[in-house]
């Protein structure tokens, strides 16, 4: 769990502006739940389980953004260099986005090295009235159910997956997954990514839930609403910003471990604004 620091200093959000959002939280299951990523099975559900919107405030965090960190809040704003021209060959964005990302990683967290294990691409449609995982089209979309990308099992199966070697793994004192996050449009106004305070997540916040793929099935969690849960995007982000936020921390205290995020439909935002359109990378982070 993440540490139970419920205060919040005044400097956290006052005078901050804030929009109003609706996130999608867990409400009910029949037993664990489970959610479908490709169409499933004849007459299997899609999902197992109900999510209910909750209308929450989420705070600008642009005009404080250099207060808010990666180990402390979960999550953190940086720039890069360069933009990201070109998306349409994965081979190339291995070849030369991965290191870049791993350089990233490594600079938010204090890492001896970071290792880039995959990327995904979503592309938002106007015929979208609600985002929920994000997977029920052909193109990945944004997701608007709140969710962490690894649950503690999954996070400790991700370090075995991405080392294999058993020895190697072994010598690991302590491991991080961290996930960056770009726009490739600017600014970003349709479906901006909303980052929840990792101070604010307690335990029983947290609900294991099973995504099935054709080939696999993975763990992560989606959150029971709690009052709380404190959000927070930047606004107007360009394509040479990107978001940096853990998603499973080994050390069990003393740092941020969990950062629920989900997308939202900003109703300030303009209507003819350009759909969403983002590259998310994750890695492993190794510590000395």
């Amino acid at each position: 769990m993440n540490p139970p620091h419920l205060r919040f200093p005044h400097t956290d959000t006052a005078r901050l502006a804030r929009t109003t959002g609706g996130l999608d939280y867990l409400h009910d299951s029949a037993g664990m739940p489970f959610n479908y990523m490709y169409p499933p099975p004849d007459g299997e559900p899609w999902e197992n389980c109900s999510y209910r919107t909750h209308v929450v405030d989420i705070v600008d965090a642009r005009p404080a953004a250099h207060h808010f960190t990666l180990e402390r809040h979960g999550f953190e704003l940086q720039t890069v260099p360069d933009a990201l021209d070109d998306v349409s060959d994965d081979a190339r964005i291995r070849a030369r986005y991965y290191p870049q990302v791993e350089a990233i990683a490594c600079d938010a967290t204090g890492g001896a090295r970071a290792l880039c294990f995959d990327h995904q691409i979503r592309r938002r449609s106007r015929e979208e009235r609600q985002l929920t995982f994000g997977r029920q089209n052909a193109q990945p979309s944004a997701v608007g159910r709140v969710h962490n990308d690894y649950s503690e099992a999954s996070g400790q199966l991700r370090l075995a997956r991405v080392l294999g070697d058993e020895a190697a793994r072994a010598a690991v004192r302590r491991f991080a997954v961290v996930n960056v996050w770009r726009s490739l449009i600017e600014p970003v106004f349709d479906a901006p990514l909303a980052l929840c305070d990792a101070r604010s997540v307690m335990a029983q916040d947290l609900v294991a839930a099973e995504i099935r793929y054709p080939e696999r099935s993975g763990e992560i969690y989606v959150l029971k609403h709690s009052p709380r849960h404190r959000w927070h995007y930047f606004s107007g982000m360009t394509t040479r910003e990107v978001l940096v936020f853990k998603q499973y921390d080994s050390q069990a205290s003393g740092v941020s471990r969990f950062t629920p995020h989900a997308a939202f439909l900003d109703p300030a935002a303009p209507g003819d604004a350009p759909l969403r359109a983002s590259i998310e990378a994750r890695c492993l982070v190794l510590f000395d």
